[in-house]
């Protein structure tokens, strides 16, 4: 997919994909994933099985992950250039939604 449909497709982007995306800035399996979202947000988010890894049959049909490796039966991901690039956005736009929030906080 290329970054523009990616764009057109993610942004902006639910809390799940946006977090499955973080952790895989560094390779991992789908239950790596759900232990380190919950570890981020402090329990806030625990990720079931079924949506993380739909989640990741989708990023990886978009190209935004890829399969690195096969572990015991388990599947290895990691963020592609693509994937970096619409995570990157995302943040940006985050990070302006709490800039023009003001003292809200």
């Amino acid at each position: 997919m290329t970054l523009d449909k990616a764009r057109n497709r993610y942004i902006p982007m639910s809390e799940t994909m946006f977090y499955i995306l973080l952790s895989l800035r560094e390779a991992m399996h789908g239950y790596a994933i759900m232990q380190h979202v919950e570890e981020l947000t402090r329990g806030r988010i625990r990720l079931g099985a079924g949506t993380v890894y739909s989640s990741l049959g989708k990023l990886e049909g978009d190209g935004l992950i890829k399969t690195v490796a096969e572990e015991d039966r388990r599947k290895i991901y990691q963020i592609t250039a693509v994937g970096s690039a619409i995570l990157k956005e995302e943040a940006g736009r985050i990070a302006e939604l709490y800039k023009n929030s003001g003292g809200l906080l």
